[in-house]
């Protein structure tokens, strides 16, 4: 072997020894832990989605997923209780014996935005959750440029809310959607409004978002400022980003934990989901200026009309567009 021909062999040796330790030790690594707005809740990066447990075919693997995810670190789990018809928050309620609810942040959302069906939806929540309280209730689905008012309009939504949280049945309060940057916006002005800041909000934050109605662009700046926890949610577009073709699943995990996410919550319907979700935790390090740059360079021509963000330019996703019942 020749000099230059033994120089590259050692460099590339060199380089893949340098990737296999540094992959060595993001397995051993503790899954990071941020804080959630000003509340001072310590929550893991990472987040495990409620729905996609639901869908899973067997129950007992679903139960397995959150347990793994949990002893690897996770705390923060989301939830809803229209997901799967209930299903979602039935079997997390059985993750959850054992030890496991005093390892847990608890979210869970509810449709209701009169009195009553925020009460009932709650209600029924604990007692398939088996818990006595939810760390953090949201309302879900804030979608429609007249969710604001309703929900805080007197005898409303939020009152049950703000009296289910003076018996200790919930501890934080926030809201979701994931349709316009500009309702999110009137929502937490109407919040203002009438006195109230909420504890976390939550919305898609990805690297289609960045280019299109970005709720990045509108709505994080605001909820920084107010100390108010951000929930990024959607950080693959329910897959939809990978069928673009622009992004691998680790990318897009990284760019939403690049931004000043309290957590990013990801859908694990099997173990080999969930692994992915703890290692790209694990082996996160805040990006560059020139490695996202580059990311939403690759990503920003498919992302022009929101064809892969359908949550914002139809109504697939909206559950309650399809059950308005649910909204009381």
């Amino acid at each position: 072997m020749d000099r230059r021909s033994f120089l590259k062999t050692a460099a590339a040796t060199s380089m893949l020894t340098s990737l296999h330790d540094k992959l060595a030790h993001a397995s051993d690594a503790p899954i990071p832990m941020r804080t959630m707005g000003r509340s001072g809740e310590k929550i893991s990066i990472v987040g495990l989605g409620g729905y996609h447990l639901g869908k899973q075919a067997d129950e007992q693997e679903s139960i397995r997923i959150i347990r793994a995810g949990m002893d690897a670190g996770i705390n923060f789990l989301d939830n809803c209780w229209d997901y799967n018809g209930g299903e979602s928050e039935v079997r997390m309620g059985k993750a959850l014996r054992d030890g496991y609810r005093k390892k847990a942040f608890l979210m869970t959302k509810i449709d209701g935005q009169t009195k009553k069906a925020a009460m009932d939806q709650l209600e029924e929540s604990l007692r398939r959750l088996q818990t006595d309280h939810i760390d953090l209730l949201q309302f879900h689905e804030v979608i429609r440029d007249t969710d604001p008012a309703r929900i805080f309009v007197a005898g409303s939504g939020m009152d049950a809310v703000l009296e289910a949280k003076k018996q200790g049945k919930v501890r934080y309060i926030g809201f979701t959607g994931h349709k316009s940057p500009d309702i999110h916006l009137k929502m937490l002005e109407t919040a203002f409004a009438h006195g109230f800041t909420f504890d976390a909000v939550q919305m898609p934050l990805n690297v289609m978002d960045a280019h299109y109605d970005s709720f990045e662009k509108k709505v994080l700046p605001v909820l920084v400022k107010h100390e108010i926890g951000v929930l990024g949610m959607k950080p693959l577009g329910d897959q939809l980003i990978l069928n673009s073709k622009t992004a691998t699943p680790v990318e897009c995990l990284h760019y939403a934990m690049n931004l000043p996410t309290s957590v990013v919550i990801t859908g694990c319907d099997s173990m080999p989901i969930l692994q992915q979700a703890i290692d790209a935790a694990r082996s996160f390090r805040p990006m560059s200026k020139a490695d996202v740059g580059a990311l939403l360079s690759k990503t920003a021509p498919a992302a022009g009309k929101g064809e892969f963000e359908r949550y914002k330019i139809s109504n697939d996703f909206d559950g309650t567009v399809h059950n308005p019942q649910w909204l009381g």
